[in-house]
């Protein structure tokens, strides 16, 4: 059945349409934290963000169900359903985040904030790291350098190094290491002005997540956000896998790193599954962007899409989800600190609430990144039942992000397997 369906997904879909794992899972079904395939085997689901309150959340089933049994249209005829979802989104940041515009993926939502930029500044240059993923338009696909675009470069976006407290940039770890991606961020404004396209957005996920999660302490954006200040700039904080209290310790990750951008995106977890995206604006942005740019999305803030996202959201803060991302992501790293004791491979543990995992190494003097290792170990526990993934400069970091229901018996469920993989599993 496998070896069929992945004979029609290259005939239907084209070639290279990308498959998690060496041997694909075929899934059929899921329910909270677990997920089944067509042979009736159960895997639990350490990755996914998108069903963000749990597979298949009974509430916001329901809402769905309710509102598409009811009315669905688009913007352009009234309905209260965006307007109290908006109300109760913004309630999230409070001020100056008071509108927003709801569209239907983090790409769309990021190509947008791009134009917001511009309607702020009048300027066109854009500066990301050098291992990050924004999406997938032909605006932000110009921003992913481990994907490069056909055709080259704009010479309108520039890079700097992603942070990496491991192995950080200059040699330093803590505020050194901050003041050496701050000017980098200062260089790539002074290149952009050079090259006559002036300075507009820093466009950045405050947790640094594809990049590979490096533990880096409030405060540490602050010499790269006067950076942005000085030079007339607008910080673009992407949030599609750091929000809606994955951080535990607070609800956006922006918050959790202490700073306060100009424009913040969100995307994949906030209706649990159902296409939503958004960005969030101070009324002034919003304003500017309106009167530079016509802007309407068809299916964007949807009856049936608002509806998902504000059951999500009610779950969110009904259930304690964001408490209990701060009490099991603790949980989790303290596994895996005390798995660093027994296996040479992990180098260092990482993450904030239930987002954790751990940069893997051929040899820890060195910190040589075990990349090949790394895939098998991915590979291995898939095979075991559990789903992880791995990222980073590298592709060398574990990359454990489940959804929020994720409790410590379910940790207990990833280590004790983690562990036995790691010692099955020798280091090349």
């Amino acid at each position: 059945m496998t070896e069929s369906l992945l004979q029609r997904r290259a005939r239907l879909l084209g070639p290279n349409t990308s498959t998690f794992y060496e041997d694909p899972v075929h899934l059929v079904r899921g329910q909270g934290v677990h997920l089944w395939d067509a042979d009736g085997r159960q895997y639990l689901d350490c990755y996914n963000n998108v069903p963000h309150v749990g597979h298949c959340h009974p509430r916001v089933v329901a809402a769905i169900a309710q509102q598409a049994a009811t009315l669905n249209t688009h913007t352009r005829y009234l309905h209260e359903g965006i307007l109290d979802y908006i109300e109760a989104l913004t309630a999230t940041f409070g001020p100056p985040f008071d509108t927003a515009l709801l569209c239907c993926t983090g790409s769309e939502a990021n190509d947008v904030a791009l134009r917001m930029a511009q309607a702020l500044t009048g300027k066109t240059g854009v500066i990301a790291t050098d291992h990050t993923y924004h999406g997938n338009t032909t605006a932000t696909h110009q921003l992913s350098r481990s994907n490069p675009p056909p055709g080259g470069y704009w010479e309108s976006v520039a890079f700097v190094p992603a942070p990496d407290s491991y192995r950080p940039l200059g040699g330093e770890a803590g505020m050194a290491h901050a003041q050496a991606f701050a000017a980098a961020v200062d260089a790539q404004i002074t290149a952009l002005n050079q090259r006559g396209y002036g300075f507009s957005a820093l466009m950045l996920c405050p947790f640094f997540a594809n990049e590979g999660f490096s533990d880096l302490p409030p405060g540490w954006l602050d010499p790269t956000v006067a950076v942005v200040r000085r030079a007339g700039g607008v910080i673009i904080a992407d949030e599609v896998q750091p929000g809606f209290g994955r951080m535990g310790s607070h609800f956006w990750g922006h918050q959790m790193m202490g700073f306060t951008p100009d424009i913040v995106t969100m995307g994949k977890p906030m209706a649990n599954g159902h296409p939503v995206a958004a960005v969030v604006a101070p009324s002034a942005t919003m304003q500017a962007f309106r009167s530079n740019f016509r802007y309407f999305n068809t299916f964007g803030g949807n009856p049936v899409s608002c509806a998902a996202a504000m059951a999500t959201l009610r779950v969110v803060q009904d259930e304690g989800l964001q408490a209990n991302a701060a009490d099991v992501g603790a949980y989790a790293k303290d596994r895996l600190a005390e798995l660093a004791t027994r296996h040479q491979a992990i180098g260092d543990v990482r993450g904030r609430g239930l987002f954790f995992g751990a940069d893997l190494v051929l040899d820890r003097a060195s910190k040589t990144p075990a990349t090949a290792f790394t895939k098998r170990v991915v590979n291995a526990m898939r095979q075991r039942g559990v789903l992880l993934n791995f990222l980073g400069r590298h592709y060398n970091v574990l990359k454990m992000r489940p959804p929020l229901p994720f409790s410590r018996a379910n940790v207990d469920q990833v280590m004790d397997t983690l562990d036995a993989v790691l010692a099955e599993t020798p280091l090349p």
